[in-house]
């Protein structure tokens, strides 16, 4: 399907490139320790982008009506803004490990067997326990008009976990996520178990949070609000629009020393790899920030095209939308100390797992102020129970300034893998 609609679409278009992705997915939903549905969805979509006059247009279908397609990218190309739209020539693709097997060829049975078997570690008395697997198997195929035909097969495979334990007001939620291109090894299930299990027993009492400028450390799954600003800044669109505070700082020690940012598009089994993005561009891996100094930024085509820089193999497109620059892989550098190394650092402090209200106002510039959703008070180095009144704020680009320590044990949520880190200076306020 995809060479006749670039074949018709570069008879009237300067430029065209187009993207066919399917996928087929089973999700079964766990509720209360049962299995309480389950669901099938299958879809091919396809994307295609013309220029047309120096103008860019693009659209979108879920069906195999070509015509339309076409016609509505060229609507939308007389319309459209004007763009310089330097496709890519064909290149070899690297080898990266998108598509297992024993994932693509997982039954149901299969997947109900991983859902019970979490669900049955985790009884406990008083907790209600949720959970959802899902399997999805697809491809994705890009070409454009300068001969760039290249495509990949994709399989993933997740598991998400829900504990709720409700004593009178108080109401505890911990929540955790698995997930690769392959089915979960035996350990990597295990792990999960464990770490809600902790945490549960962390939780057992209620303590007061401290208050004032102390030292904190954020689990990976309490990174957001550290992370969330870089993204945003890291994009080439944020610099061409004059809005990322990292402007201007290439090559500038911006962040902590032990502090290092990367992109991975090549990481075998991880749900962000691809050897090519969603434009035709040979994906590579791209460092964003290291050992404190701001080294790249993502380009789309357009982006790239814009600021008169290379594109970086960042562009993604859905079946709709407009292609636009996104991550592969974000990956934090680990560093070297435990767990309880990085706990013994903390004399009187906080361990923050998860917070309110994070991603909501004007997340760029860096501050940030939320309660607690899951947060620990540390005492001399010990875990002496959760916190629930208490809120923590600060400003990422000044906190990263102010890292402690980074620990080894990296952790993957989905496609970013964050390590546990000690800021000092962190503003808790207790309630």
């Amino acid at each position: 399907m995809i060479s006749p609609i670039l074949e018709q679409a570069s008879r009237r278009a300067q430029a065209a490139d187009v993207v066919v992705k399917t996928d087929e997915t089973i999700t079964l939903a766990f509720e209360n320790g049962r299995l309480k549905s389950t669901s099938f969805s299958q879809e091919q979509g396809i994307n295609l982008r013309v220029v047309a006059e120096g103008r860019m247009g693009f659209a979108g279908t879920t069906s195999e009506d070509v015509s339309a397609l076409l016609e509505a990218a060229f609507a939308s190309a007389r319309l459209g803004e004007e763009v310089l739209l330097p496709l890519p020539f064909p290149a070899p693709l690297p080898a990266v490990r998108t598509h297992y097997p024993h994932a693509a060829a997982a039954k149901l049975e299969d997947l109900q067997a991983l859902g019970r078997a979490v669900l049955e570690r985790l009884d406990r008395k008083g907790c209600q326990v949720n959970a959802a697997v899902e399997r999805s198997v697809g491809s994705v195929r890009v070409a454009n008009s300068r001969g760039v035909d290249a495509s990949y097969d994709v399989s993933a495979v997740s598991i998400s976990v829900e504990l709720i334990r409700v004593d009178g007001d108080d109401v505890l939620i911990i929540s955790d996520y698995l997930g690769g291109a392959d089915l979960p090894e035996l350990a990597e299930v295990e792990a999960l178990v464990m770490g809600i299990q902790r945490r549960v027993d962390w939780a057992a009492r209620r303590v007061p949070a401290s208050s004032g400028s102390l030292p904190v450390c954020f689990t990976p799954a309490g990174s957001p609000p550290l992370l969330l600003p870089l993204q945003i800044a890291c994009l080439g669109k944020s610099l061409l629009q004059g809005i990322s505070p990292l402007g201007g700082t290439l090559g500038v020690e911006r962040f902590s020393s032990g502090f290092s940012l990367t992109d991975e598009p090549l990481l075998d089994g991880r749900n962000g790899s691809r050897p090519v993005d969603d434009e035709g561009v040979v994906s590579r891996p791209l460092k964003l920030v290291e050992r404190g100094v701001v080294r790249g930024f993502v380009y789309d085509l357009e982006t790239a095209g814009r600021g008169g820089v290379s594109p970086t193999g960042h562009g993604r497109r859905s079946t709709f939308g407009k292609p636009q620059a996104a991550y592969s892989n974000l990956v934090v550098a680990p560093g070297t100390a435990s767990f309880e190394q990085l706990l013994q650092l903390l004399d009187e402090g906080l361990l923050v797992d998860e917070l309110l209200g994070v991603g909501q106002g004007n997340v760029i510039g860096g501050a940030f102020s939320h309660p607690v959703a899951l947060a620990y008070r540390v005492s001399k180095g010990e875990i002496v129970g959760r916190v629930t009144d208490a809120a923590v704020a600060g400003n990422a680009y000044e906190l990263l300034n102010r890292i402690v320590a980074i620990g080894h044990d990296a952790k993957w949520s989905g496609s970013t893998c964050v390590p546990p880190m000690v800021i000092d200076g962190v503003a808790v306020t207790g309630r």
